[in-house]
């Protein structure tokens, strides 16, 4: 049976979690990190702090700070609650993120497939 390839380390800056690269992988943004930055530039942008936010949205000035940092995943719900607690429409926090992660993307409507 053939060995899988260990990935190398990159020498990327420490997010917390061991990033590892495979040769002739593509570097792109984890979506937490993204998700994460938009949260707080928003959170910043009103002049609010965490804790503020995070009582809003129900959940502790931690967990909140760690989803701002990319250090937590976030489901569906608890994002709701965040953006919602900032004001911020889902369909604007996610064109954000989107622009983020292709910054020379056009926001598409929706598409139709052929079955």
């Amino acid at each position: 049976m053939a060995e899988l390839p260990i990935p190398e380390s990159t020498d990327e800056p420490d997010t917390g979690a061991e990033i590892l690269a495979f040769p002739g992988a593509r570097r792109d943004p984890r979506l937490r990190d993204v998700i994460g930055e938009v949260l707080r530039e928003e959170r910043h942008d009103q002049n609010r702090t965490l804790t503020d936010v995070a009582a809003d949205a129900a959940v502790s000035i931690q967990y909140l700070s760690e989803v701002e940092r990319g250090r937590k995943d976030v489901s569906s719900d608890v994002l709701h609650a965040i953006h919602g607690a900032l004001g911020l429409e889902l369909d604007e926090l996610l064109d954000r993120v989107v622009h983020r992660i292709a910054p020379g993307s056009q926001r598409r409507g929706p598409s139709m497939l052929a079955a």
